[in-house]
């Protein structure tokens, strides 16, 4: 009854705000971006060929906000913004221009509030649909219908064919099929319309999943009448947006800030650096605090699998025990005690500590893997936001080994 009075709170005010600034997005052409993971990089890489082809677009995602060319940094935590933010954005990025595009990171949180009621989205995509924020949607299910939700608001729905969620999403749209102007699918056989046999390109992107990013931005830029040959020069040209792959330090061992912070991007950012690092992989992550408490133990039981060293610590625990947390976290790691008394798994649940330590122990080849912050400027004990940065945090270990030699 609460999460109701909430939603239709939500669908009120975003009512109201569209009323008050007159329905902007009908002024552009919008492409929203939903999914358990790989939402941000498939939205900033829409937005990178959108502008190689030489198109005025502006970008709302995770990582912040792009009007115009100008930046702006979003609230902590935040990638779908409330209503009356989210509109004025929107009216910005519309401009005097009839053919300005926004692409726009929608979250199911958002979806399901109705805080993106009454944004005219030209195409909606959904990257994947993996078991994640359960403790708020409840059953699978749902979540993927949640999701599911922004493609009917859409008028191209753009679908991964490979992901386990298909059948289920278009099963739920086969209902409303006579109101869809078309349906496109991506995947990595010959039988999705957006394939890589029939488009190949280079990226400089690494991993399985990032394969599916790539096809998914392609497939958005062909539906939108983009050249095929300038889709495929400007993915060879796009940069990982801020805190995805992120190479910080590389010199001797290397430093990577990655926002994997699912089960599924563990398995895939961890099964692709495994392939590559000729060294150790040492492995600092956490879980957030009251958020989907299940899937801590497959995230242990994931990093343990493919990493050497296996270091658990805090990552915004909210108002949870931070031990708690991280015992559950390490449930799932086989021969988690023998791991801890051969120096192979660590509990340090001051994040900068952990930072430090991985910096510390590392030799040559070997990468340190920071997961779950990334690009995020907060962490949250319980009682606020506290400043937290993760690059500086990396800084402030280098300058530490450095100092002791």
């Amino acid at each position: 009854m609460r999460q109701t009075i909430k939603n239709f709170y939500h669908l009120l005010v975003a009512s109201l705000a569209n009323l008050w600034l007159g329905f902007p997005s009908r002024n552009l052409i919008v492409i929203g971006v939903t999914g358990t993971d790989g939402k941000t990089t498939t939205t900033s890489l829409i937005h990178h060929i959108l502008k190689s082809s030489g198109l005025n677009s502006s970008m709302i995602s995770s990582i912040g906000a792009e009007i115009n060319g100008k930046k702006y940094p979003l609230p902590p935590h935040m990638t779908t913004l409330p209503p009356f933010s989210l509109q004025k954005f929107i009216k910005k990025a519309a401009g005097q221009k009839t053919k300005n595009y926004l692409v726009l990171e929608v979250t199911s949180h958002s979806l399901d509030q109705f805080r993106v009621f009454g944004i005219n989205f030209e195409i909606g995509i959904i990257t994947n649909v993996t078991s994640e924020h359960l403790d708020y949607h409840r059953t699978y299910e749902n979540y993927v219908k949640t999701k599911t939700k922004l493609l009917r608001m859409s008028k191209i729905a753009v679908l991964n064919e490979d992901d386990e969620s298909f059948a289920v999403i278009r099963k739920e749209l086969d209902k409303i099929v006579s109101k869809k102007s078309k349906i496109i699918t991506y995947g990595l056989h010959k039988s999705s319309d957006i394939n890589p046999i029939d488009f190949r390109y280079k990226s400089k992107l690494i991993g399985h999943f990032n394969k599916y990013n790539i096809l998914a931005g392609i497939a958005v830029c062909i539906s939108l009448g983009i050249k095929k040959e300038k889709i495929i020069d400007a993915v060879g040209k796009f940069n990982p947006p801020m805190g995805r792959q992120d190479v910080v330090y590389d010199n001797n061992f290397i430093v990577m800030i990655d926002f994997a912070h699912t089960p599924n991007s563990f398995r895939e950012i961890l099964s692709a650096l495994r392939k590559k690092v000729k060294g150790r992989i040492i492995h600092v992550f956490g879980s957030a605090g009251q958020r989907d408490t299940l899937k801590r133990p497959e995230m242990g039981k994931i990093s343990s699998e493919f990493c050497d060293i296996v270091i658990v610590t805090s990552e915004d625990p909210r108002s949870e025990n931070i031990e708690k947390i991280i015992d559950e976290v390490i449930s799932g790691i086989k021969n988690n005690q023998d791991r801890i008394k051969k120096s192979t798994l660590f509990r340090i649940p001051n994040r900068q500590e952990a930072i430090t330590e991985a910096i510390r122990m590392a030799k040559k080849n070997d990468m340190v893997l920071l997961t779950g912050k990334s690009h995020e400027k907060s962490m949250n004990y319980g009682a606020g936001e506290r400043p937290w940065d993760e690059y500086e945090a990396v800084k402030k270990a280098l300058m530490v080994r450095n100092n002791n030699g």
